[in-house]
């Protein structure tokens, strides 16, 4: 009887632990929304106006926040998660992605801004076509380019671009060894961190729910809408650091790819983590539509086949891209979808470890460890 009441006893305060971490987590969300909108208005819509000595300790407030409380957020938020997840469930796949963000954040947020001299480096993170923010520093006369020789230097300007190159080999590579995991659910400070990192707590508000078919079917429209505009940019940049003399002027145009940054990408992921998912971004992402292309040279996919599926469907409910994975576990069929980030939600809840995420590389290592082994015994 002593040892029943004991462990009685220890359920609800294991219940109540976990929910004090979730609205701790959820706070923190929060007041990371807030002072996103808030500081972010006054950089983008005040501080362009304002006098230089006010306008320079606006962007110093807004670069501590976007680094050092950022990465300060990522590190905490993710040993809440952690702390919730493995009460709930296997989280190998998701510590996996924490530690990723972890690292990345402390790259370029804290180690690659101190080397180059350049707090500005965390718009250099994510390649082409999501940004042409390192297209327009290459081009002397954008406003862009001014700020940075004036804030940074010809040392920041150069440190920005070579870290900028080496982000993109990275990317590539990675995707093509590791699929879309790579970059949407390891190193992607944009809105993959804000999706594992407070995952237990989105949405902030309401209950967690699938979006409907409908709702899919226009975000699969605006996902290649905004690759379409990416590339507008792309290519009216290219021409533009060529010679190519073209119609309009190139502060309204720059002006246009930063209300669609702020509007279309910044709002609208924070809108999604609010009501309804954190990964709602990553949807029409227009970097991920192109690694999701790129993924299938890596033949990424998950597995379904490592024992038998009982049909529960717990992967399509912890699935933030609403794939359905169950249907072709039940057939023993590989999930092949270029929604597919990679989180590895489905892996880790699996009750009978049918899943598995991987890759032509990720199976290639795999069968080589397997071979040792087997020549180990």
């Amino acid at each position: 009887m002593s040892n029943n009441a004991a462990c009685d006893n220890k359920r609800p305060k294991t219940a109540n632990n976990t929910q004090v971490y979730v609205t701790i987590l959820k706070t923190i969300l929060w007041i990371y929304i807030i002072l996103c909108i808030v500081i972010a208005g006054i950089n983008y819509g005040y501080a362009p106006k304002a006098p230089q000595s006010v306008a320079k300790v606006i962007m110093w407030i807004w670069l501590i926040y976007e680094n050092w409380v950022k990465t300060l957020f990522i590190i905490i938020c993710s040993y809440l998660t952690i702390k919730i997840t493995d009460r709930s469930q296997k989280s190998t796949m998701l510590r996996r992605n924490l530690k990723g963000f972890i690292i990345a954040a402390l790259i370029v947020h804290v180690i690659a801004p101190v080397i180059t001299g350049n707090y500005d480096l965390y718009f250099y993170s994510m390649p082409l076509p999501w940004t042409t923010t390192p297209m327009q520093l290459l081009y002397s006369k954008s406003q862009l380019y001014q700020n940075s020789l004036l804030n940074w230097g010809h040392r920041g300007i150069i440190g920005a671009l070579i870290f900028y190159v080496i982000v993109c080999i990275i990317v590539l590579v990675g995707t093509l060894f590791f699929g879309r995991r790579f970059q949407c659910s390891t190193i992607c400070l944009f809105n993959g961190f804000a999706a594992e990192v407070f995952e237990p707590a989105i949405p902030l508000i309401g209950n967690k729910r699938k979006p409907k078919i409908g709702t899919l079917k226009v975000l699969n429209i605006l996902r290649w809408i905004f690759l379409g505009i990416s590339l507008f940019f792309v290519v009216y940049w290219c021409l533009i650091l060529i010679g190519v003399t073209l119609p309009g002027d190139i502060t309204f145009v720059t002006k246009v790819a930063s209300y669609k940054y702020l509007c279309g990408e910044l709002l609208m992921a924070i809108f999604f983590w609010i009501a309804f998912t954190g990964r709602g971004y990553c949807y029409y992402c227009p970097l991920g539509t192109i690694l999701g292309l790129i993924s299938k040279l890596s033949n990424q996919r998950i597995v379904t086949s490592k024992s038998k599926c009982v049909k529960c469907g717990k992967c399509n409910q912890v699935c933030p891209m609403s794939i359905d994975i169950k249907n072709c576990a039940a057939v023993t069929a590989d999930v092949r979808d270029m929604n597919c980030v990679g989180c590895g939600h489905c892996v880790d809840t699996c009750p009978t470890h049918t899943l598995m995420y991987s890759t032509r590389f990720i199976e290639y290592m795999n069968s080589k460890e397997e071979q040792q082994n087997d020549n180990n015994l």
